[in-house]
């Protein structure tokens, strides 16, 4: 018997108030609506980090940021070292029972030959080494790490290809659909990690004529996000087309929250800032304040999945891995170790999170989610404004939007949830090759 098709599909910086099934009334996103209401709809569904390289690494591998080694933003200077080759990723894993394997988009996990997708088990690969590229060029234009010289970075497996005037997002679109038409005698693994709607702001004109009744600002991001959507309606359609469709696992989420970094703004006019929305949430993109970790995210599976369920338990990314194997009926490969854990019975029989705790590092900040608690130490709410609290304790339920620091009313939780912090990272200490 054939084994399931699997999809994954990852966004860039998307705001959680970004897409019409989460809530947008200014943005309409048809195709990920539709995928919504034919699979399983997450309302808290974490990042494993705020930002892209660590995120990447976590969906990947099925492990937490560190034990996959890779904790912060990756360079996209040629030649920057990335996800080890010991690193044991989903690609690997499919392709070793069966599968062919295409990842067509963003890798931002290293751009040397011993780091790129096909040295991590895709059989395929067309798309950028790097954080981002100009979606029209294809050129990173903020240096070889000195800020001055641009690189062109679109690569077709280890061979650089041209492909200048063409829009990346219908490109990288187009590249999947070829791929998922090829053998369709053996089951693929298809990763589809859109560059959209990460910075630079660019948009086909197409586009943008169909919000031009927003404000510049809005316009440009709703565009980006339609395009993307675009995209996805093209795979969706070409598995229902090649009768694919209800034998393929297909996830949808992004990396992290909207940025705020300075390219998204318009000559340094903060009245002109081009970012997505985190809808009710705090912070953004590098934050762990819910705004920067807490990411849509959707699941289809019809053959075997609920269909128009809306599932309110607690996943990550480090939990798509094994949710997928199980899917599939393929194990883990011997003595291997990872952190994540299956949402199949979450998602089927309602039993509830496979997680007691969540936890989360980055760039000094740490976090952690136990039930409806949430404790921020350190916490930013981008990549430069300080939490005025280097204590924040919040109760998600009564108040999601993390606006009231309850940690002097609560003393006794700060100081459990604390501990757990401590004990979780001395675990992670020497153990991110096991």
């Amino acid at each position: 018997m054939k084994k399931p098709n699997v999809v994954v599909i990852y966004a860039d910086d998307l705001g959680y108030g970004d897409l019409s099934c989460y809530g947008s009334e200014e943005i309409k996103t048809p195709n990920l609506d539709q995928l919504a209401t034919e699979g399983v709809r997450f309302t808290d569904w974490y990042s494993n980090s705020p930002v892209c390289s660590p995120s990447r690494a976590s969906l990947l591998t099925g492990r937490y940021p560190a034990n996959a080694g890779i904790s912060e933003i990756l360079g996209s200077k040629r030649g920057t070292s990335g996800l080890a080759e010991n690193q044991i990723t989903i690609a690997n894993i499919l392709k070793s029972s069966g599968y062919r394997t295409g990842i067509f988009g963003k890798w931002h996990l290293g751009t040397t030959n011993e780091n790129n997708p096909n040295a991590h088990g895709f059989d395929e690969f067309f798309g950028f080494h790097g954080g981002c590229v100009d979606y029209y060029s294809h050129i990173y234009y903020w240096g070889q790490g000195d800020g001055v010289n641009p690189v062109h970075d679109l690569w077709n497996n280890n061979e650089e290809v041209w492909r200048n005037g063409e829009y990346l997002t219908e490109v990288i679109a187009q590249k999947a659909v070829d791929f998922i038409k090829k053998d369709q005698d053996q089951p693929f693994f298809l990763y589809l990690p859109f560059n959209a709607p990460h910075y630079p702001m660019h948009a086909p004109q197409k586009y943008l004529d169909k919000y031009s009744h927003l404000s510049p600002d809005r316009q440009i991001m709703a565009a980006m996000i339609t395009a993307m959507d675009d995209g996805i309606g093209l795979v969706i359609n070409t598995l229902k087309e090649m009768n694919e469709y209800e034998d393929t696992i297909i996830f949808f989420s992004s990396d992290n929250g909207p940025s705020t970094e300075s390219r998204n703004y318009l000559d340094g006019n903060e009245d002109l800032y081009y970012g997505g929305s985190a809808g009710i949430f705090r912070g953004h993109k590098a934050s762990l304040f819910e705004g920067g970790i807490r990411e849509p995210a959707i699941i289809s599976y019809p053959s075997s999945l609920p269909q128009g369920k809306v599932c309110k338990e607690v996943g990550a990314m480090m939990d798509i891995l094994p949710t997928i194997l199980e899917l599939a009926g393929i194990p883990l490969p011997e003595n291997h170790l990872i952190d994540g854990k299956s949402i199949v019975d979450m998602v089927k029989n309602d039993t509830g999170s496979p997680h007691d705790h969540l936890f989360w590092e980055y760039s000094g900040q740490l976090a952690i989610r136990n039930g409806n608690w949430k404790l921020v130490l350190d916490g930013k709410l981008d990549f430069s404004r300080k939490q005025a609290d280097a204590v924040h304790l919040s109760n998600l339920a009564d108040d999601p939007g993390e606006r009231e620091n309850l940690s002097e009313k609560h003393p006794e939780i700060v100081k459990e949830l604390k501990g757990n912090i401590e004990k979780w990272k001395k675990e992670l200490i020497g153990v991110t090759n096991r």
